[in-house]
């Protein structure tokens, strides 16, 4: 009889023993320094490299951030248009890509961003070829996918920020209708990050009580309550935050630098990540998408085995569909 282990998570790779705290962002824009100034103010890691094209911006970030050091944590802070700068990294975040123009289709946008990631990833991985790269640059999904084709790394050392912020979004709306903190709610936003991503309503909990027991209809359009509306709200949030401010970027880094946490100190924490789903939920096609991952020093471990409705598995294949229609054009 399989173990409860084994019943609740598939296992990925078995742990690697690793040491060493550098961390590389490449991309010196909102969200990249977004990420640095996360990995510094929470006390992360011990070097930080930055990468850039535009040499002045970047040496003008690099001194800004030095000069914070008196009170912070002692890092040494390095910044070079050369990658070399970032030899012996243990995570690599990107963030460097275009932005999406103006009557532009996304699968032109993807293409250029595959033209930018050939001139980056093999470079990351020839200083640091122990890396774990943590895609951040959109579509996420699509663009994690790329960075794996290009790195040559296993399946399990490539990552996107995916769903995570999307999951950090979700349990925030639920903690203002259901007055408690966010980190006390647990609800998943999984698959794409973005217009098709999927809210696991069937395990959305407070304290182990699920909403779905107290209200079946809760996350469905007939749901008296309109919790299906918060869906929409997370959804919409980066739109409306880039409409308002003009980009994203405090979230994110967050998120970006809870992630790097996680693997550099081994803390085994769940986390909806960008990955391979290939043979989960029935998808058949080789993908990456979000799902609750362990996240640790060796990248991903293990993928939870959540127990979701036909409904969710529908749309989680539908997702799935979806960016592999986009993959199929991308020219490497």
């Amino acid at each position: 009889m399989a173990s409860i282990l084994e019943m609740l998570m598939n296992e990925i790779q078995p742990p690697l023993q690793t040491s060493g705290g550098k961390v590389t962002v490449v991309g010196v824009g909102q969200v990249g320094m977004a990420c640095a100034f996360s990995l510094l103010t929470q006390h992360i890691c011990s070097e930080l490299a930055l990468v850039d094209v535009m040499a002045d911006k970047l040496r003008g970030e690099m001194m800004d951030l030095q000069h914070g050091l008196t009170f912070l944590r002692n890092v040494k802070i390095e910044a070079s248009t050369d990658f070399s700068v970032t030899a012996g990294s243990r995570v690599c975040i990107v963030t460097a890509g275009a932005r999406q123009r103006e009557g532009e289709s996304r699968l032109s946008l993807v293409q250029r961003n595959v033209d930018i990631f050939k001139g980056i990833i093999p470079n990351l991985v020839k200083h640091s070829p122990n890396c774990i790269l943590l895609v951040v640059s959109n579509p996420v999904d699509v663009l994690t996918y790329v960075a794996w084709k290009l790195s040559g790394l296993p399946k399990h050392r490539v990552i996107g920020s995916g769903t995570n912020l999307d999951s950090a979004r979700f349990r925030f709306h639920l903690s203002q209708k259901l007055n408690v903190a966010p980190s006390s709610t647990h609800g998943w936003i999984i698959g794409e990050h973005g217009d098709s991503s999927v809210p696991v309503w069937s395990g959305v909990n407070i304290a182990g009580v699920r909403l779905r027991d107290l209200n079946p209809l809760v996350g469905t359009p007939e749901d008296p309550d309109k919790y299906n509306e918060m869906h929409k709200e997370v959804v919409n949030s980066a739109y409306e935050v880039i409409k308002l401010k003009g980009y994203t970027s405090w979230a994110i880094g967050t998120s970006c630098a809870i992630l790097t946490r996680s693997i550099l100190t081994n803390q085994r924490s769940v986390y909806a990540v960008s990955t391979c789903v290939q043979n989960y939920h029935g998808v058949d096609k080789d993908v990456f998408l979000s799902l609750p991952v362990v996240l640790g020093e060796n990248g991903v471990t293990h993928v939870i085995k959540q127990t979701l409705t036909d409904a969710e598995k529908n749309q989680l294949q539908n997702s799935a569909n979806t960016l592999w229609d986009v993959q199929a054009g991308i020219q490497f």
